[in-house]
């Protein structure tokens, strides 16, 4: 088991964060589905919690298909999915993966959002977590992400908020920028398989960091798209587009429910849910000596989501 504790700040509210994680989550879900791959929504309820009162859960499949390189596919099943589940009462959210092919492997995240720079220490207070854990900053703009997710209209080193004048960062931005809010994540990954668990552990933890400064990325960016939209409109748009992404991927659309339960003094949200990134027809790191991979000082230009499988003909 390897914990690690990740800090993301947005020059964002709180409260906008949460129409701008669900607007972000469901445009790029639609982007990046295509016929027979891409991401299933199952469930998407509200969700009662004795500790943490009302909130929604989702469950999702991760379909992953034709992005699947060429020496997994002799080994993989028919039918391969990852599943997340996610049960959220923002701002606090809990997010766990597991995978069909791999039973001995998981990812559990639990995310806390805070109106400030990521200063607040031992925010999770967790038993579970034993010894001290590893912390890290993760900054949107001048963080090094892989290369072929640049796309230079999404780079707040550049971008410029018409709607909110918030933009472009500059170094330094974190001290003295204001709105600004921080995700911290607190994030368990297991592979517990003998002689591959450290290595795998590690490299999933590499997956996880682009991942989150990816998202992030394009939360700000896209944030012209989705500000002013009430819960109200966001939720509409969160149906209709997982409605279409379910068919756009050639699956039946179950019945989606994204109505609002009695809201406490503290807002609720709907599901954060993260993307992956695609496979290559490399072998995978963790079966060689870690390396550094080369990255680009950028944003990205859309994150693909993994694909490990190509279905076969089904029908």
């Amino acid at each position: 088991m390897l914990v690690k504790e990740y800090r993301i700040c947005m020059p964002l509210t709180t409260e906008e964060y949460r129409v701008g994680q669900l607007y972000t989550i469901s445009k790029h879900s639609h982007q990046e589905s295509e016929k027979g791959e891409g991401v299933e929504v199952v469930k998407n309820e509200p969700h009662e919690d004795p500790v943490h009162g009302p909130g929604q859960f989702t469950e999702k499949r991760v379909h992953l298909s034709s992005k699947l390189p060429g020496w997994a596919r002799a080994v993989t099943p028919r039918i391969f999915y990852i599943t997340e589940k996610a049960w959220n009462y923002y701002p606090y959210t809990i997010t766990e993966y597991t995978c069909s092919f791999l039973p001995k492997f998981s990812i559990y995240i639990e995310t806390k959002y805070e109106d400030n720079c990521g200063d607040s220490e031992n925010i999770f207070r967790s038993d579970k977590i034993l010894g001290d854990h590893e912390v890290s900053f993760l900054d949107i703009a001048f963080d090094e992400i892989p290369e072929r997710y640049y796309r230079s209209p999404e780079d707040p080193r550049y971008f410029s908020s018409a709607k909110t004048g918030r933009g472009p960062l500059r170094e330094g931005w974190r001290q003295h920028t204001k709105p600004i809010m921080c995700s911290y994540k607190l994030v368990t990954v297991k592979f517990e398989v003998w002689g591959l668990q450290t290595r795998v552990e590690q490299f999933v933890h590499k997956v996880i960091r682009d991942i989150l400064l990816i998202g992030h990325r394009q939360a700000f960016a896209w944030v012209d798209e989705w500000c002013g939209m009430t819960m109200e409109e966001v939720r509409r748009y969160e149906r209709e587009t997982q409605e279409a992404t379910n068919e756009l991927i050639g699956l039946v659309a179950p019945a989606i429910s994204v109505s609002e339960v009695g809201q406490p003094a503290a807002p609720r949200s709907a599901p954060a849910s993260a993307p992956s990134t695609p496979l290559t027809d490399d072998a995978p790191d963790f079966l060689a000596a870690p390396k550094t991979r080369p990255r680009k000082k950028s944003a990205p230009e859309t994150l693909t989501l993994p694909a490990l499988r190509e279905r076969a003909n089904a029908e």
